[in-house]
């Protein structure tokens, strides 16, 4: 194999995602998982557990990362690299720990980690380093030698992840009455997350109002937008909002939800909106219940025609990024060049997290980074 296209010094790539339920008995022990150490009753999980409970119980976060794992595996053996690739999660089956121990049974020493984040923040980065911090300990616990464990930058950027993104919108104004096609306003979805973990998202240098987490997706829905501007002729109206907070209501989460924006496009004369759901790599519950029930029963109610674009999921441009993020840290760990692909204006993102990136208020061990 050419040194280019060599995935040494690494020999597995870990897919670690949130995970979900898969049938009714299993989403309250899910939530359960999701809320371990926060004393939220079970009567309360219940109620969450709702959401659920209209899709059969059944969150489709599973199926799509069965589906990402095939389409890496095939990516990888159709390029000749050899490069055997896992799957383990956060909260369900499999897990985390029982998949690293798989891996250290196997033998291999140096695995790449793929996170089914695209930015920086505390739930979706540093908490899945403070994951594998923890599960390979347990792994040591049990006399076994636990792997060396690194992480693939952040790819909110990455051209493999915009495009997609951009060929979603294009297709879902398709969708729209030709009447209120070129007039529709562009609504960038996310997760909601608290402020004071926006603030202090990415590296120290970035901590501030929203931080890396409020940057980065900005840059993102950027460089999508001009992409729909240059592909339709049209400059689109945008804004970047927020979805799914889950906090008490005295403290303060990024702004505006879904819902409210959605008003307010309609109060101030909008024809139509797309919802662009670029915080989210696939179509898990918060997409289709937020989204595609709750924000889509809010336009209907105000008369507003809106679509909702597609997610990345497996797109074959997404699954080849993926490769060319791992021979690309496989080249910087040997000390070799190569190109580190990214659109709009940030750059490529670190390979390696600094201390105090994302920190959390009670700090834990961390893998994967320099602290």
């Amino acid at each position: 194999m050419p040194e280019a296209q060599s995935p040494q010094p690494y020999d597995a790539l870990l897919l670690l995602s949130f995970g979900g339920p898969e049938g009714p008995d299993d989403v309250v022990p899910f939530l359960e998982n999701v809320t371990r150490g926060r004393g939220i009753p079970r009567e309360r999980l219940e109620e969450v557990g709702q959401h659920y409970f209209l899709f059969g119980g059944v969150s489709p976060i599973n199926a799509q990362n069965r589906e990402l794992l095939e389409a890496l595996r095939k990516d990888f053996a159709d390029a000749g690299l050899d490069l055997p690739v896992y799957w383990g999660n956060r909260n369900w089956a499999p897990y985390l720990t029982d998949t690293l121990r798989e891996v250290a049974r196997a033998g291999h020493r140096r695995v790449l980690t793929l996170v089914t984040s695209a930015y920086a923040s505390y739930s979706g980065c540093r908490q899945y380093r403070e994951n594998l911090a923890e599960s390979l300990a347990a792994l040591a616990a049990e006399g076994l030698t636990p792997p060396r464990v690194d992480k693939l930058r952040h790819y909110f950027n990455h051209p493999g992840f915009l495009r997609p993104v951009a060929d979603g919108v294009l297709a879902a104004l398709d969708r729209l009455p030709a009447d209120v096609r070129d007039g529709a306003h562009l609504a960038f979805c996310t997760h909601s997350i608290p402020d004071a973990a926006a603030d202090t998202s990415g590296p120290p240098a970035d901590h501030g109002d929203g931080g890396a987490y409020v940057a980065q997706h900005l840059d993102a829905a950027r460089a999508v937008a001009d992409a729909v501007r240059e592909a339709t002729g049209v400059e689109r109206p945008w804004r970047l909002v927020y979805q799914s907070r889950s906090g008490a209501p005295h403290i303060p989460w990024l702004e505006p939800d879904i819902c409210d924006h959605l008003a307010e496009l309609h109060a101030a004369g909008a024809p139509a909106a797309v919802m662009v759901p670029i915080g989210f790599v696939s179509d898990h519950m918060e997409v289709l219940y937020d989204l595609d029930t709750e924000a889509a029963a809010k336009a209907a109610a105000l008369g507003l025609p809106a679509v909702r674009s597609a997610t990345v999921g497996s797109d074959p441009r997404f699954v080849a990024a993926v490769r060319e993020l791992v021979l690309e840290r496989a080249a910087a760990e040997r000390g070799e060049p190569a190109e580190r692909c990214a659109l709009g204006a940030l750059g490529p993102s670190h390979d390696v997290c600094p201390a105090g990136c994302c920190p959390a208020r009670t700090p834990k061990p961390a893998a994967a980074g320099a602290d």
